[in-house]
């Protein structure tokens, strides 16, 4: 890969709403992914044609409608840091603040990479850029633009987990989208459900879980220790990723093999898109990998912002993402009923939600900076069909794969829409073997049923 420039895009002077100078504290939704490793994304667009086409015409857009988008999206150009008078680390932004835009060229095969094989992880990481993080201050928001000439090109995108959640990300890639796919006719403006509310107020914290959560932030390699450094997750050498493939007619299968083994008894079940593939998926990893802790279990993430009291509007800007888990013996999930365990844990486990968001809350840091003391193998799933990854269209057409490249350091699954709009596509990053066992199981296990 040759580096062919670096930009660094501010958010447009021309905007009338940028302040010249901003503050947002952090929330206890926002401390809880402190120093967790960035979020990467890479979204993969074929484009056959001519490398001048792509810096003459395509380029510029990008960068003036990441402009524009910036100046909706400000905080994003902003800096995490942790002052002294500050009990929470907090986000500034002033005029000046830029983003940094890498431009790149790769001789990789485009199709390779974007494809559906099963492939070395590392492969394309090379395609993300790099986000700037010290003990003192952290940068929010890294973009890289790659071009594979006369085939395609990427754009990797390289976030603060502390500032940026699953939601709020994908929000502000479908704004830049829409700013550059209708940029002739463009102005300034968003539609209302891309527009950025910052209001911090709306996030209450009854049970004082900012408190707790800073505490143990503070000591992890403490005591007092502000440090904003992330945590180092290493990528295993032999990590091979896969990107799985469930339509609406394999959902249904995997809905009648529970009906029918329930034998009537599924009528209080739910049975979403979300529980049947995630359980399936997790029943196929847990045999592929031949998993030998006693327990398993998965961590499930989910949007609270229509979920607390009083709600949160849904485009606010921020984390407010809340943790539920779902935990089985191995031995059950291994069983020939495997898939019918996994969908019971998952019910219980979401059923909890009626007790409200934050029920357990008090937990959830220490789930992540603790894990289990029991025998349990911890899988996260990350991600949404509801993000609509495949949607963002800059003005070429749409994705031809999206990636969630941060999985390959937390082993989580990565659950969203599908290029075909066909159901869900489910990836993760494990061993070799393990994989093409995994691949074996999930197709195999469709086609019987």
């Amino acid at each position: 890969m040759k580096v062919v420039d670096v930009f660094n895009v501010a958010p447009t002077s021309e905007s009338k709403e940028l302040p010249t100078q901003s503050t947002l504290p952090l929330t206890f939704f926002d401390i809880l992914w402190l120093r967790l490793p960035p979020v990467e994304r890479i979204f993969f667009y074929q484009f056959p044609h001519p490398t001048l086409l792509f810096f003459d015409t395509l380029l510029p857009k990008l960068k003036h409608s990441l402009s524009l988008a910036l100046a909706h999206f400000f905080p994003l150009a902003g800096h995490l840091t942790w002052p002294l008078h500050s009990q929470i680390p907090i986000l500034t932004y002033k005029s000046g603040d830029t983003v940094s835009l890498t431009v790149a060229e790769s001789d990789a095969d485009f199709d390779h990479l974007a494809g559906t094989d099963l492939a070395e992880a590392r492969e394309i990481h090379h395609l993300l850029p790099h986000l700037t993080i010290s003990h003192d201050q952290a940068n929010v928001l890294a973009l890289q633009v790659t071009l594979f000439p006369n085939s395609g090109f990427s754009i990797g995108i390289t976030s603060h987990h502390a500032v940026l959640d699953g939601k709020t990300s994908t929000s502000f890639i479908k704004a830049w989208a829409y700013l550059c796919r209708d940029q002739p006719q463009s102005t300034f403006s968003l539609p209302p459900e891309l527009s950025p509310f910052f209001g911090r107020e709306v996030v209450q914290d009854p049970n004082h879980l900012e408190k707790e959560f800073i505490s143990d932030w503070l000591r992890q390699g403490g005591p007092n220790n502000r440090s904003l450094v992330v945590c180092d997750l290493q990528v295993p050498d032999d990590a091979t990723r896969g990107v799985f493939h469930l339509g609406r007619s394999d959902i249904e299968k995997l809905k009648q093999i529970v009906v029918s083994k329930k034998k009537g008894n599924s009528s209080n079940l739910r049975m979403s898109t979300f529980v049947l593939s995630v359980g399936y998926a997790w029943v196929c990893r847990v045999r592929a990998e031949e998993t030998k802790n006693k327990m398993v279990t998965l961590a499930l993430n989910f949007d609270c912002r229509n979920r607390l009291e009083p709600p949160v509007p849904a485009t606010y800007f921020g984390n407010c993402v809340g943790a539920k888990l779902a935990t089985a013996e191995t031995k059950e999930i291994l069983g020939e009923d495997g898939l019918i365990v996994a969908v019971d844990v998952l019910n219980e486990s979401l059923e909890t939600l009626k007790e409200g968001a934050l029920s357990g809350a008090e937990n959830w840091s220490k789930w992540l900076l603790e894990g289990f003391k029991i025998d349990t193998k911890i899988v996260g799933v990350a991600g949404s069909p509801r993000f609509d990854a495949y949607s963002n269209d800059f003005g070429w057409g749409r994705p031809k794969k999206v990636e969630m490249v941060s999985i390959d350091r937390t082993g989580a699954f990565c659950l969203s829409d599908s290029r075909n709009g066909d159901g869900v596509e489910i990836g993760f990053v494990s061993t070799k073997e393990a994989m093409h066992t995994f691949a074996s199981l999930f197709l195999n296990g469709l086609l019987q049923s």
